[in-house]
């Protein structure tokens, strides 16, 4: 191997923990190593598009890795090796625009010479493959806005244009876009959709704004056949963002194309939201999804355990059941606990070891408002870091670990979403909030370690010690 390829495989390691996996599949994954000489290294990536993503979001990384593992400031040249017109698109994925891409292995290029609107990319956001509706318990409290999700989903663009869902954070809408995107690209192929959060759209918009590329962005979004926008409630005192959301909307409407929102609260409730926007949101259907009732909580506990692997007796389900009342996220991470903490100590599972475990749900009514802040002071100083630290760029292992717990911690114990943790931690993406919540979760039945920092800060910031 020559040095190039030496020092490049040595330093991916590191880059892929920097960032979240969807994020090094995506952007980072086909770069290859070509030359290194007098402190220049040469990389190659596979086209102009993922050059144009790299230098601009992710160069500076790159370099700071390759010249601690080299010793010696290193400069990153990118240069593009393949096809210079090549079809990023997947079934999968929805319309996009140059300047993105969305996979780190093209398809072959076409000798005809491509179309303006050649190039797709995968959403920001991937569909989860878990977020099906066959997965989504129907209860009287979601009963009707599942009902207007699946029929959305059977036939879009003709049934309920635009569908609005709203209720609190935790209870299921994320899950319902998901189902609607999965359902889609299963039994329409042919039909591009796009899921993004509210914050992706905007941060498209400014970059867009920034690098002069507004055509490609309007082309990424008109030319989708469902567009699938999660949390439109932070459109909030985004002038500029929702003049362009109203095009787009125009746009996909007029083509009957689908479009299907979500927010914490109904449309009147938005405040500063343009009357036209408004007016457009009530046009459609709106459905509110409730806190589900004990029964349905029963039967979220029971589906998960179930597709989990996990034997629950019905005892200890009706005992997490009872105590989590309001969020169907803390209700399966009450549940992640008990499962976790049995599988590290080879015990079975009971209600004594439950109510041993969860016990800071019994405490104090669980009255108690939990802030970020509070999460981000507990996890200071239970792993003996800054606030400051926590949030910055470092990637030390420990740190790492300890903003990801705080991560996990804010997604289990808050209402805020992905992007609005990101925020907090320094302005990060929320596909890096997901990585980390998602390693949490599998960590804590894995490693003995883990599951005790999270417990115990979990009962300390409940508990306000």
């Amino acid at each position: 191997m020559t040095q190039a390829g030496d020092l490049w495989t040595q330093c991916t390691g590191s880059l892929r923990e920097q960032v979240s996996e969807s994020t090094w599949q995506l952007w980072l994954s086909g770069i290859a190593p070509v030359d290194f000489a007098d402190g220049v290294f040469t990389l190659a990536v596979p086209n102009g598009l993922i050059r144009e993503r790299v230098e601009s979001r992710y160069l500076p990384m790159i370099e700071d890795t390759l010249a601690n593992e080299a010793g010696n400031p290193v400069r990153v040249r990118l240069e593009v090796h393949g096809p210079p017109e090549v079809d990023l698109g997947t079934e999968f994925g929805a319309g996009a625009a140059p300047g993105q891409s969305g996979l780190a292995q093209p398809a072959a290029a076409d000798h005809a010479a491509p179309s303006p609107s050649a190039h797709r990319e995968s959403p920001a956001v991937q569909l989860d493959p878990k977020f099906v509706f066959e997965t989504f318990v129907a209860a009287s409290s979601n009963r009707l806005a599942h009902a207007a999700a699946q029929a959305v989903a059977e036939t879009p663009g003709r049934s309920y244009n635009p569908l609005f869902i709203y209720g609190d954070s935790g209870l299921g809408k994320t899950h319902l876009l998901h189902a609607i995107g999965n359902y889609v690209t299963e039994n329409y192929p042919r039909r591009k959709v796009l899921y993004v959060t509210t914050e992706t759209f905007m941060n498209d918009f400014v970059d867009s704004l920034r690098t002069s590329t507004t055509l490609a962005f309007k082309r990424r979004y008109r030319e989708c056949d469902v567009l699938l926008i999660d949390d439109v409630q932070f459109m909030e005192n985004k002038e500029g963002l929702q003049e362009e959301f109203f095009h787009t909307y125009n746009d996909l409407k007029g083509a009957s194309k689908q479009i299907v929102l979500t927010s914490d609260r109904p449309p009147k409730s938005i405040e500063t939201l343009e009357d036209r926007l408004r007016s457009r949101f009530l046009s459609g259907l709106i459905t509110e999804i409730n806190p589900p009732d004990l029964e349905t909580r029963l039967a979220i506990l029971r589906s998960k355990s179930v597709s989990e692997h996990h034997e629950v007796p019905d005892d200890v389900l009706e005992f997490i059941a009872t105590h989590v009342k309001n969020n169907i996220r803390e209700l399966e991470g009450a549940l992640t606990r008990i499962c976790a903490f049995a599988k590290l100590n080879k015990e079975a599972i009971s209600l004594s070891q439950a109510e041993s475990v969860l016990s800071d749900l019994i405490l104090a009514g669980e009255t108690r408002r939990i802030t970020p802040q509070m999460i981000l002071d507990a996890t200071a100083m239970s792993y003996g870091f800054s606030i400051d630290a926590i949030c910055g760029p470092s990637r030390t292992r420990p740190l790492v670990t300890a903003r990801q717990v705080a991560m996990y911690l804010t997604r289990q114990l808050t209402d805020y979403s992905y992007p609005a943790i990101g925020r907090v931690f320094g302005k990060r993406d929320h596909t890096t909030v997901i990585h980390a919540v998602d390693k949490i979760t599998g960590q804590m039945q894995e490693r003995r370690q883990i599951y005790e920092q999270v417990t115990e800060l979990i009962q300390q910031i409940r508990a306000g010690t």
